[in-house]
């Protein structure tokens, strides 16, 4: 990696460090404490969030009939949300042991808290749980991906990404043979933690 890029890395992690700061002192202004992993709000803040709440009548009379609908196509999902996640699961707890890549955390992905908030009704409750599984199974299996994609294919690709993780950045530019064999091995021992279980083969140049 360039000198260039590792700066620019570099102003994107830090903007992501003040970013987060920023969203935590946002909800400490709110009222907002996390205590041994929990949410916990004062009196005066539960209170406050309860009579925001919005009549459930009034919730059910603003649902437009599509709403209703499209409801079933929605929540039908579930089902593929459940088998990517036990899929991902099984592969990352065979597989990773034997790469060497450490096991990704499943709870720092699939992040469900919002049906705590008291201003919630029941059923925007339920919705947020539902949300917040849907959305952590993907970040979740994106993680699991981009940890494999790291060892076993570390190359950017030849046309702009979207969809790049923060591996990404690491791998090696498309169609740059420079030390090709040797840096790949090196991605295979960053992404192991220095436990790479299955080197690159280096194969030597056949003789006339």
């Amino acid at each position: 990696m360039t000198a260039k890029l590792e700066m620019l890395r570099e102003r994107a992690h830090d903007a992501r460090e003040a970013m987060e700061a920023e969203y935590a002192r946002r909800r400490e202004d709110l009222g907002v404490r996390i205590e041994r992993g929990r949410l916990v709000f004062d009196q005066r803040i539960r209170k406050r969030q309860r009579e925001a709440r919005q009549k459930f009548s009034e919730y059910v009379a603003a649902i437009r009939p599509m709403n209703v609908v499209t409801a079933p196509v929605i929540y039908s999902v579930i089902i593929a949300f459940v088998t990517l996640d036990l899929f991902v699961t099984l592969y990352m707890w065979i597989c990773f042991p034997v790469y060497g890549i450490p096991r990704v955390r499943r709870r720092d992905h699939i992040v469900v808290d919002r049906h705590m908030l008291p201003y919630l009704n029941w059923v925007q409750k339920f919705n947020c749980v539902y949300c917040s599984y849907g959305n952590g199974v993907l970040a979740y299996a994106r993680e699991v991906a981009a940890r494999t994609e790291a060892y076993w294919c570390p190359i950017k690709h030849a046309r702009r990404w979207e969809g790049a993780h923060e591996y990404y950045h690491d791998f090696m530019d498309y169609g740059d043979t420079c030390d090709f064999v040797e840096r790949w091995a090196e991605s295979r021992n960053r992404i192991t933690e220095g436990r790479d279980a299955m080197r690159p083969i280096v194969v030597g140049r056949r003789k006339d």
